[in-house]
């Protein structure tokens, strides 16, 4: 089990962090899609900090909750806006990450 929830960690602090570069590194796609929703390129930059950030956090023990709330938050975030940009079936995908990202923050605040 413990074997699993590391998994769960390292899988989730990789999504979280790649995420976030797609911004900070203003790939076309993030770009096109977020501005597209009225994101300014500053806001897009700081998501994608607080992605980053978040991420990193997970990786220790100590750090854990901290990046867990900010992974939470901008899975939450991101959730949303495929949800109003019309992008259902993607949407409801993206509830697992922040599923497996609520699971380990429950873990942390139980241990």
């Amino acid at each position: 089990m413990k074997t699993a929830n590391l998994l769960i960690i390292a899988i989730i602090a990789l999504l979280s962090v790649a995420a976030g570069l797609a911004k900070v590194m203003h790939t076309q796609r993030e770009m096109e899609f977020l501005q597209g929703l009225g994101l300014s390129t500053t806001l897009i930059m700081a998501f994608g900090l607080v992605q980053i950030i978040g991420g990193v956090l997970l990786v220790s023990r100590k750090t854990r909750m901290p990046g867990a709330i900010l992974v939470i938050l901008a899975l939450v975030v991101s959730t949303a806006l495929l949800f109003i940009a019309g992008n259902t079936a993607f949407g409801w995908i993206s509830v697992i990450p922040v599923a497996l990202a609520g699971m380990i923050l429950y873990q942390n605040a139980s241990s």
